[in-house]
C-alpha cells in the first residue's frame, strides 16, 4: 500500500508542476504553410493566369486559322472581314488533296523515314547512353566527348561531301541517305539519357550482374522502366525533327514520288498559290501536324512523368 500511495503522492506532485508551467505558445497558423490565401497572390495567380491564356491564345490562332482556311472555298480566303467559321464548310478540299497531289505518297515516305530512324535510332541511342554511363569502358570519357564534338559541326559543312558520297553509292533519289546517317543514334539523345542515367544508383547494375543477369537483360528489365519517360520525351522530340525536315529530302529527292511530305507541301505552294488554291494547301498542312499530335497524344503520360521526376527531390 505504501508503493501505490507514494505513486499517488509523485503523480499529483507531477500534475501540480505541469499546471503550473507556462503553457506552450499557441501559433495563429501553421509556420510551414504557403501564403496562398492571401490578396497579394490570388492577384498574381490572377495575372498569370490571363497572360499565359493570351500567350495559348496567340499560339493556337494560326492552326485554327490553318484548319478553317483548309474548309473554305478560293474566294472566302479573300473575303474581308476574314471568315473565321467557314461558310460554307467545303469537305471536299481533304479528297482532292490526295487526288491532285503527292500527298498520299509523301506521308507514306515520311513515315517510313520518321518511324525507321526514330525507333531503331531511339533504342541504339539508349544502348549507348547504357553503355556510356554504367559500363566500364576504357575511355568512354573520351568517346562522349567526340560525340558531343560532332555536334559543333555544322550541317553546311559536310552536305556538299555527303551528297557526293552518297551520289558514288546510287543513293541519291532514294530515302537511304535520311535514313542511314542517323539510324544508328542521336548524340542529343543519347547526351540526355546519359545525364538522366547517372540517377539511377550503381548497386542495381552490380545486384543484377551478382545474380548472373546479361548487359542486355539488365538493359531491357531494370534501366528501361526507369528511364522510360525520359526516352518518351526525347522521342517525340526526335519524331518532331525527323517529321518536319525539309533540307535534307530536298537535297536528295528529285522525283515528286519519292520526296516526303514536308517537300510535297513545298511544291503545292509553288503550284497552286499561283492558282489562288490556299485551300488546298491549308489542307496538306493540317494533315501534316496529324502524325506529331498522335505521337504526343500516346507518350504525353511519359511526358508528364518525367517532367514530375525532374522536379521532385528524393
Amino acid at each position: 500500500m505504501s508503493l501505490n500511495a507514494n505513486t499517488v503522492r509523485m503523480a499529483s506532485a507531477a500534475a501540480t508542476l505541469n499546471e503550473k508551467a507556462p503553457s506552450a505558445p499557441k501559433l495563429s497558423r501553421n509556420p510551414f504553410q504557403a501564403k496562398s490565401g492571401t490578396k497579394e497572390n490570388k492577384a498574381v495567380n490572377w495575372v498569370l493566369f490571363v497572360v499565359l491564356s493570351l500567350g495559348a491564345v496567340f499560339m493556337a490562332a494560326p492552326l485554327l486559322w490553318m484548319w478553317t482556311t483548309s474548309l473554305k472555298t478560293k474566294e472566302a480566303v479573300y473575303s474581308l472581314p476574314p471568315q473565321w467559321i467557314p461558310d460554307p464548310f467545303v469537305w471536299e478540299n481533304y479528297v482532292r488533296v490526295f487526288d491532285d497531289t503527292y500527298v498520299l505518297s509523301g506521308i507514306k515516305n515520311s513515315l517510313i523515314v520518321a518511324v525507321s530512324v526514330t525507333v531503331v535510332g531511339t533504342v541504339f541511342s539508349a544502348l549507348a547512353a547504357f553503355a556510356l554511363a554504367k559500363l566500364r569502358l576504357p575511355g568512354k570519357n573520351a568517346i562522349f566527348l567526340a560525340l558531343l564534338s560532332g555536334m559543333m559541326v555544322p550541317f553546311p559543312v559536310i552536305m556538299i561531301p555527303q551528297f557526293v558520297m552518297f551520289a558514288n553509292l546510287g543513293w541519291v533519289n532514294t530515302l537511304l541517305p535520311l535514313i542511314v546517317p542517323v539510324i544508328l543514334g542521336n548524340v542529343i539523345m543519347i547526351f540526355f539519357l546519359r545525364q538522366y542515367l547517372h540517377n539511377v544508383p550503381d548497386s542495381l547494375v552490380e545486384a543484377a550482374k551478382i545474380d548472373g543477369a546479361s548487359y542486355l537483360r539488365i538493359f531491357w528489365t531494370i534501366i528501361v522502366p526507369l528511364i522510360r519517360p525520359a526516352i518518351a520525351a526525347q522521342f517525340i522530340l526526335w519524331f518532331m525533327a525527323v517529321w518536319n525536315d525539309y533540307l535534307g529530302p530536298i537535297i536528295y529527292l528529285n522525283s515528286p514520288e519519292k520526296q516526303t511530305l514536308q517537300v510535297v507541301i513545298a511544291n503545292m505552294n509553288v503550284q497552286y498559290a499561283t492558282q489562288r488554291d490556299y485551300p488546298l494547301i491549308m489542307t496538306a498542312s493540317v494533315i501534316s501536324v496529324i502524325p506529331i499530335l498522335v505521337v504526343f497524344l500516346i507518350f504525353q503520360r511519359q511526358i508528364i512523368e518525367s517532367v514530375a521526376l525532374t522536379g521532385s527531390k528524393v
